[in-house]
């Protein structure tokens, strides 16, 4: 075996690969992404990026269905899209296995909400299992790809940002060739009717059954049982653990690699050995309150069911809930250090900037979505006034348009990206348009997935390999559902950008106005020399820089803006809102 260095997010995709998965089908989202970023360069896996979380399952499940093992990855909003066809795929069953990866975010570092997926493995009644190292990440994607066929069951796949973007060491193994199933023709199992449903339903309570049983025979090798000091005893599983053998070594611990369902038995053998057992998890008590409703006595932690876990964190919280003596102190008692602030910004050059200047300087109220755009709810820009989850923009200016009988659709717009217009924006505007909606929806297309790390979508041309593919036009796909006022628009043509918004927002029907600059990251071509500020010519009204932008500085002594000139991107929208031509082009 090669021994590597990797991620937990790239040793998911080795172990996919090692499993002999043949489709994957995923949406980005961090912490997730770099998990298909790393399958595409596997040439035995057929890998894309889909529309959105809900088409990336169903492309799995048709390719499981077709007998190919596979997989697809998202984030923890990711799974509430895809969870539709998930729990319907929980009374179906597989063909080939089906694992399904997901990355929750505790402490929200690129995230709406801080929600927990285990509980989806109880809703959708299917096992999870959740890694605790990139060792295991790899090895747990053919555990998952085992129990999903042994027992017709898709599988979840837990993640959280600390395992995905974390490194250790992986022993890398070959890839499992596994004989491909036929297509499989059985009506009552894949057809979901009622008729068939109620008693596929028997179907998912008896899995459920047998797996659990199952834990404490077959399947032992998924509970890991470390005896040191009875006096304290914990029940832990995925990252947690990591934190408990660094924090509390002097503990005895039960690792569960299985967190639904539960090794019951095998826990209630270990609650024996110990005088005190406790639970440590992130965010929700979900295996600690299964413990209790199976009449183990579980104590109390005083710890917080939000936010991130750490090795210091649950040092203090042993040290506050059980060890409130002198006789134990934190080992962590002196680290005091603190990390200075970063505010988040849009990059120097960003093709949203102008546009949020435009709807700031009109006082527009902005309903935003998900993406780097979001950054434009920071001052100076100010112009993002709510965000809920991906396509939300558009139908709730819709609702905005209608819960006020437009009178505040002419002071509001939509903000959505190309990808998350993609993803289901498109939906909301077919609603709008068949709703004789009056609101004004702005697409903003970088031609690229911004945020989640550069991927293509369908309006990019290029596909997850970087190979050309097939381009959504979108003011073509616009103008074919029937809006008559479809506009494009530069963005660092700040004029431009007010007129047309004043016109749009004033109009009586629904329109659509789309800005036409690629990402910096997406398109580097159009970086150009730097801009620099004549000092004698600056007045200090600081209209550049209530831009934002992260190259343009303010000297409090001199009382003046100037450019940093590293940072300067050229994209030519900060002498555009000069007006006293102070911002001139290096080199011109």
């Amino acid at each position: 075996m090669t021994k590597r260095v990797m991620s937990g997010n790239a040793a998911i995709a080795r172990g996919a690969y090692e499993a002999g998965i043949g489709v994957v089908s995923s949406y980005p989202g961090t912490p997730s992404s770099e998990i298909t970023d790393n399958i595409k360069y596997f040439d035995e896996i057929y890998s894309e990026w889909a529309t959105n979380e809900k088409v990336a399952l169903e492309v799995a499940i048709g390719s499981s269905l077709a007998g190919t093992r596979s997989m697809t990855c998202m984030k923890h909003v990711g799974l509430n899209v895809a969870s539709d066809p998930l729990m319907t795929l929980s009374y179906t069953g597989v063909n080939a296995g089906l694992v399904v990866v997901v990355a929750d975010d505790p402490n929200m570092f690129s995230s709406q909400n801080e929600q927990d997926s285990r509980h989806y493995a109880r809703f959708a009644k299917i096992p999870m299992l959740e890694p605790a190292d990139s060792s295991e990440a790899r090895d747990f994607v053919q555990k998952a790809m085992e129990i999903s066929e042994k027992y017709s069951t898709p599988v979840l796949l837990r993640s959280v940002t600390r395992l995905s973007h974390s490194m250790s060491v992986v022993d890398l193994g070959s890839r499992k060739e596994v004989e491909k199933k036929e297509l499989e023709v059985n009506i009552p199992k894949w057809v979901m009717v009622p008729a068939n449903a109620r008693k596929r339903h028997y179907f998912v309570e008896d899995r459920l059954k047998q797996i659990q049983s199952d834990l404490s025979l077959s399947l032992n090798d998924l509970v890991h049982e470390e005896i040191n000091n009875t006096d304290i005893g914990i029940v832990t599983s995925g990252i947690a653990y990591q934190y408990v053998k660094e924090a509390l070594p002097e503990a005895s611990v039960l690792k569960l690699d299985m967190v639904y369902p539960l090794a019951l038995e095998g826990i209630k053998q270990f609650a024996k050995k110990v005088k005190r057992l406790f639970v440590v998890e992130e965010l929700d008590p979900f295996i600690e309150n299964e413990l209790k409703a199976h009449g183990i006595k579980v104590e109390n932690l005083n710890r917080s069911i939000m936010g991130e876990l750490s090795v210091e964190r649950v040092s203090e919280i042993f040290s506050e809930s059980v060890y409130s003596n002198s006789e134990y102190k934190s080992i962590y008692d002196d680290i005091n250090d603190k990390l200075p602030q970063r505010p988040p910004n849009m990059c120097p050059g960003c093709s949203h900037r102008g546009i949020f200047h435009a709807i700031n300087k009109l006082k527009l109220f902005a309903a935003g979505d998900i993406g780097c755009y979001t950054l434009g709810l920071l001052p100076p820009l100010s112009a993002m006034h709510s965000t809920i989850c991906m396509g939300a923009s558009v139908s709730m200016a819709h609702g905005i348009d209608k819960g006020s009988h437009g009178e505040y659709a002419r002071k509001s717009v939509a903000v959505i990206g190309d990808s998350t217009f993609l993803h289901t924006g498109i939906n909301g505007l077919l609603n709008s348009f068949y709703n004789s909606g009056t609101s004004t929806v702005i697409i903003l297309d970088n031609r690229i997935t911004g945020m989640t790390g550069h991927q293509p979508n369908p309006a990019t041309g290029i596909s997850i390999k970087g190979s050309p593919a097939p381009k959504v036009n979108i003011e073509v796909l616009c103008r074919g559902m029937g809006i008559s006022h479809v506009k494009v628009v530069d963005p660092f043509n700040v004029e431009e950008c007010l007129s047309t918004l004043k016109e749009e927002t004033a109009r009586e029907e629904l329109s659509v106005i789309i800005t036409n600059r690629p990402c910096i990251f997406a398109d580097k071509t159009v970086i150009s020399s730097p801009y620099y500020i004549l000092e004698d010519k600056c007045t200090g009204c600081k209209a550049c820089v209530r831009l934002g932008c992260p190259a343009i500085l303010w000297d409090s002594e001199k009382r003046l803006a100037f450019i940093d000139e590293t940072l300067c991107t050229g994209c030519g929208l900060c002498p555009k809102v000069c007006k006293f031509e102070a911002i001139k082009k290096r080199g011109e």
